[in-house]
């Protein structure tokens, strides 16, 4: 006998799993070979089944929010960007941009982010500049998993306390 003749008379013992899932044949050095008919992947893990993208929109608000939630923050962005927030803040219907001062760059499965933060007068800026670090980094690794690689914090303003004082409207009494 042949060795075309040997695979020919001795039926298939192995299956091979598809990716189609059901059922067929599929062609191999040695022969046909049955392809199983159970669920897609059902042998792979769930996580080689497909592919989770993620914009940078996303880590951006998820950073932006994490910055925020420090005492200290005051505000976040550059002067530019933070005078055009503060008109969108006043418009009715507008809500406020909770991206701005955070620039991020999305890889597969890394990240890094830059944030712009005006902090409060009298706090310790290493100490906000660490935990700004570090909860923007706990928050988009848990959300996202991506690995964050770096967070670079810019101080660009310290917040006064007259700065609010002249920002409030002041009232005028009518006598």
């Amino acid at each position: 006998m042949t060795t075309t003749q040997a695979a020919a008379a001795v039926p298939a013992a192995s299956t091979e799993q598809g990716t189609g899932g059901a059922g067929g044949t599929k062609q191999s050095a040695g022969g046909t070979t049955t392809v199983g008919r159970g669920a897609t992947g059902a042998s792979e893990p769930a996580a080689t089944r497909g592919r989770t993208s993620i914009a940078d929109t996303v880590v951006v608000k998820i950073a932006g929010m994490a910055a925020r939630e420090i005492p200290g923050v005051h505000d976040m962005g550059g002067g530019l960007s933070r005078t055009i927030g503060a008109v969108r803040d006043r418009v009715p219907g507008g809500r406020p941009n909770v991206g701005r001062g955070v620039k991020v760059e999305v890889g597969e499965r890394q990240t890094a982010i830059d944030l712009d933060l005006v902090v409060e007068y009298g706090v310790a800026i290493t100490d906000v500049a660490h935990d700004v670090r570090e909860n923007v980094i706990a928050a988009v690794e848990r959300t996202t998993g991506l690995e964050v690689v770096e967070v670079n914090v810019t101080v660009n303003d310290v917040h006064l306390p007259e700065d609010e004082d002249e920002a409030a409207p002041t009232e005028t009494r009518v006598a």
